[in-house]
Order: C-alpha cells, then sequence, then structure tokens
C-alpha cells in the first residue's frame, strides 16, 4: 500500500501544471510568454502536464509588453523567485555574466530549483561552478537558447552526438556580424557605415562591443567546446578577434581569390590539446557555411563516426530564443534531464588549451606598399627566412594618391600574399618583421584561410 501511495503521489506530481517564474521580461522574456500561452495544448500534450506562468521579476513595472501580466507575482528582486513557494522552475533572462543573474542562479539552484537560462555569458565564465552546484542539488540547469537562439545546438552536442567522439564544433555564432560582414560584401560600403546600418534596424546594439569585437561568439564556442570535448567550460582560454578590422578591400581580394570572409568560431580536438578561436576568416565561396548571410547563425561539428554535421537558422530574435527556453521547460516537466556537461563532473577531462602560438593555418595577408622596385622581394625574403611558404600572390593596379602618410614619394599599392599551411608563431614572427620594412606603410592585414 506504501508503494502504490508512493506511485499514485508520484504520477499525480507529473501531472499538476508545472509552475515558473521568468526573470527578465525584455523581447524574448515578452516572447516566452506570449509562445507558452499561444501553444499551451501543443506545449501541454508534449510536457505531460501544463506549464503555467505563476511569477515575473523585472524592473519596470509601468511598461506595455505587449502581453497581459495582471494575475501574475511580480518580484521586484528578481532573486526572490528562487525561494517563491509558487515557483517551481526559475526562468532567468536578465542576462549577464555577474550582478542579478548569478545571484538569481546560484540562490535557485542551492534552493534545490531547477533553472532554465539563455545567458551564454553566465554560462560561459562561470558554467563549471554552476554545473557542481546543480548536480549537488540533483536538479537540471538547462541553457539551450545560449547558443544559436532556435537552433537545437546543445541538444545535439550533448544529445545526439553524445557516443560519438567529436573533434572539431564551431561555426557562425554571430548574426550581428554576418550580417555587417554580408552586407560589406554586397555593397562594398566601409565597416562603420553598415554598422550603424544595424543599429537602425536592431540587428546591433547601441554599444555594439560585444558582437563585433567577437565576446558575444566566444561565450557561445567556450560553451559547445565544452559539451563537445568533455571538459570543464573554459572561456579565458578563447582566442578572440573581432570584425572592426576588415576593410572593404579585403572583401574584393577574397571575392578574387574565391573565397568569402565570416566571423567563425572555430574550437579542434587535437592530439596535443584543444584549440579555441574567434576570429575572422577566408572561407572557399562554394562552402556550405559561405552561403550563410545576413543574420543567420550556423553550427558546425565533426565526429569521428558521423561524419561532419551544419545546422543553419535564426540565432537570436523573440521566436527563436524562446522557443529554445520553452523545449527546455518540456524537458524539465517530463523529467528528462541530463547532466549539465553531459557527464557528471568527475567524468570531466582537463584536456590542455593550446596557444595561439600553436595554431596551424593557411594566411591571407593585405600590404599597403610603397610601388618600387624590389619591395616584393623583400617581403618574399622575411617570409622565407621564418619558413613561410607561398601558394599565390595578387596586386592591383598602381594607386592614383601618395602614400597613406601624406609624404611625397612612390605611390603606394596593395599586396595581398596568401600561404601555405605554417604555425602561427612563425606568421606573428614574419609579420613583426615586415611590418617594420621601409616599404611597408602601416599595418599588415592578416586574416586566416579556413577550408569550410
Amino acid at each position: 500500500m506504501i508503494a502504490d501511495s508512493a506511485g499514485g503521489q508520484a504520477r499525480g506530481a507529473r501531472t499538476a501544471p508545472l509552475r515558473i517564474g521568468i526573470a527578465g521580461l525584455g523581447t524574448v522574456g515578452a516572447g516566452l510568454v506570449k509562445l507558452l500561452r499561444g501553444n499551451e495544448t501543443t506545449v501541454a500534450a508534449r510536457a505531460g502536464r501544463p506549464i503555467t506562468i505563476t511569477a515575473v521579476a523585472a524592473r519596470d513595472r509601468t511598461r506595455d509588453r505587449g502581453v497581459d501580466l495582471s494575475g501574475l507575482t511580480w518580484h521586484d528582486d528578481a532573486v526572490a523567485l528562487a525561494t517563491d513557494p509558487d515557483v517551481d522552475v526559475v526562468v532567468e533572462l536578465i542576462g549577464g555574466a555577474e550582478g542579478v543573474a548569478r545571484r538569481l542562479v546560484t540562490a535557485a539552484l542551492a534552493a534545490g530549483r531547477p533553472v532554465v537560462t539563455a545567458n551564454k555569458a553566465l554560462i560561459a565564465v562561470h558554467g563549471a561552478e554552476l554545473a557542481a552546484l546543480a548536480e549537488r542539488a540533483g536538479v537540471p540547469l538547462m541553457f539551450e537558447a545560449a547558443v544559436a537562439g532556435g537552433i537545437p545546438a546543445i541538444k545535439t552536442v550533448r544529445e545526439g552526438l553524445a557516443a560519438d567522439r567529436l573533434t572539431r564544433v564551431g561555426g557562425i555564432l554571430n548574426g550581428t556580424c554576418n550580417y555587417i560582414m554580408t552586407a560589406m560584401r554586397e555593397s562594398g560600403r566601409p565597416f562603420a557605415d553598415v554598422l550603424a546600418e544595424a543599429q537602425a534596424l536592431g540587428y546591433a546594439e547601441a554599444d555594439p562591443s560585444t558582437d563585433v569585437d567577437g565576446i558575444d561568439a566566444a561565450h557561445k564556442l567556450a560553451i559547445l567546446a565544452g559539451l563537445a570535448f568533455g571538459r570543464p567550460v573554459a572561456f579565458a582560454s578563447v582566442h578572440v578577434e573581432g570584425i572592426r578590422g576588415i576593410d572593404a578591400l579585403d572583401l574584393d581580394f577574397a571575392r578574387a581569390l574565391g573565397y568569402r570572409i565570416k566571423l567563425l568560431g572555430l574550437a579542434r580536438r587535437r592530439d596535443d590539446g584543444v584549440e579555441a578561436r574567434v576570429h575572422p576568416c577566408l572561407v572557399p565561396e562554394k562552402a556550405p557555411i559561405a552561403q550563410v548571410d545576413g543574420v543567420f547563425n550556423a553550427v558546425v561539428v565533426e565526429g569521428a563516426f558521423v561524419g561532419r554535421l551544419m545546422l543553419e537558422g535564426r540565432g537570436a530574435g523573440e521566436g527563436p530564443t524562446a522557443t529554445a527556453v520553452a523545449a527546455d521547460l518540456i524537458d524539465v516537466a517530463r523529467g528528462s534531464a541530463v547532466p549539465v556537461w553531459g557527464r557528471s563532473a568527475d567524468g570531466l577531462t582537463q584536456i590542455e588549451a593550446l596557444p595561439r602560438t600553436a595554431f596551424h593555418e593557411e594566411y591571407y595577408l593585405r600590404l599597403n606598399v610603397h610601388d618600387r622596385p624590389g619591395v616584393i622581394a623583400d617581403v618574399t625574403a622575411v617570409l622565407r627566412d621564418h619558413g613561410v611558404s607561398l601558394r599565390s600572390m595578387l596586386q592591383h593596379g598602381r594607386a592614383d594618391a601618395v602614400p597613406q602618410d601624406g609624404s611625397a614619394g612612390d605611390p603606394s599599392v596593395p599586396l595581398v600574399l596568401v600561404t601555405h599551411r605554417t604555425r602561427e608563431s612563425a606568421m606573428m614572427e614574419a609579420l613583426g618583421r615586415i611590418a617594420a620594412l621601409s616599404a611597408v606603410i602601416g599595418a599588415p592585414a592578416m586574416i586566416r584561410i579556413d577550408p569550410g
């Protein structure tokens, strides 16, 4: 009789509504409210029970968010959701690696409450600590929406490919940068003009630094690399470069060479450790990832058995991100939880993070040089001295203007060199010497080449 009673109580708990509290009522928070109410029947059928919103937390009670919030408990202090007796699951949509978001998630897990978050910065920076806390509490910490919006990247890497040995993960992880690079390529306009347009359209924030300097993509890559390679998340080990230095001239040269330029996040598992880096890359124009344009994202995964997979879709926005949050809530409602990093903390491995000097790539170099005899010989001699082999060279015609430094003398011309695969440490040393040559004007531009 005791067993029957306990079983009945468990079945009753599984059919009772799952009560959620939402912290953060911005675009995604309001979108989640719309989705759960608009798709109420579908969500309940797939979750096995209703999912209801009982409480919210946000700073401004007077703002019109386009959703009816009457009847819900409103907390001015979001951390109060962690102990609200009418909340079963805390949904954190505030954002940021520190402050209220971190305090709320920590408090909720410590109180034994499941947490669903879209906060890539929090998971990338504090994911190891929070995963250990969730494991001790025996509750799920879910973050599908933290990477690539509506693309099921987390589930694919952590669950769908759980049996394979993954060797590479990454892709186009920031829609703002992808939009800017696409618009620059198609219109020939400079970075500053296209950035202003992206801000006017709502694709870029008023302060775009997190996006255009590569930080947002690095947060997502750190999470994917931790899941793919079974290691603690290690944001600090990601080498990060943004797109501010990409000139429209580089896009023209890339086209002439048969490439497009994309900001990529790349994590590779090598025998001696893991590379994790975010930076612009030349990719062959016929490669599938080169065709991903505008605000779209693409996640690429390679495994020893599965080969290469590519998932493409919208990486941000109200609908895609709210859908990913709801998917996690459905898993919680069904009791379908997996370890935060796909394995227990004891099962994670301390794989060495490789420094930038250990990277091996082909490289695109663009130099602005005085157009006079012997310049190419001087540049190629430096590359030769550092063991860098050239694959091709491209030079535009003589410029009409005087050198960029405004002095009289030889006109300047852009010179593009493409190398064979070489170690980045050798490339960095060679660039230092090339920049010091008297014929070279300004800093050389270097972009890595990815085979796509």
